[in-house]
């Protein structure tokens, strides 16, 4: 499986990046997952996931990773600018079928203003 070209820029990755969401990002939460939505600096929004062990074993925590990249992927271009995103996903994300937990993605989205005019 190849990275798509512009996974690089669309992802958080850096430990600094996180923490300063997790310090200064409001926090949001659904049934399938808690949101931190930072306002940046940076000119393109940026998403990170993360998942702990505690959410059980590696196949369910690599899952439900590639769940919420292809969420991001979908919404690459409606998302507005300025903004770094950090996902916790819920164990319940995982039961969901995936145009629900679309459906549950933008619309909370949506409803932060994070999502620009433009949808699919």
């Amino acid at each position: 499986m190849s990275r798509r070209a512009g996974d690089r820029i669309l992802f958080l990755r850096a430990s600094r990046d996180i923490e300063f969401v997790k310090q200064h990002g409001r926090r949001l939460s659904t049934a399938c997952f808690n949101l931190l939505v930072c306002k940046t600096e940076g000119g393109t929004s940026r998403v990170g996931i993360i998942v702990g062990r505690r959410f059980g074993i590696a196949v369910r925590r690599n899952r439900v990773k590639r769940l919420f990249r292809e969420l991001t992927r979908q919404i690459r271009n409606d998302l507005t600018s300025n903004h770094a995103l950090l996902v916790f996903p819920k164990r319940d994300a995982l039961t969901l079928p995936f145009q629900e937990l679309n459906g549950l993605w933008r619309a909370t989205l949506r409803r932060q203003g994070l999502l620009g005019r433009r949808e699919a």
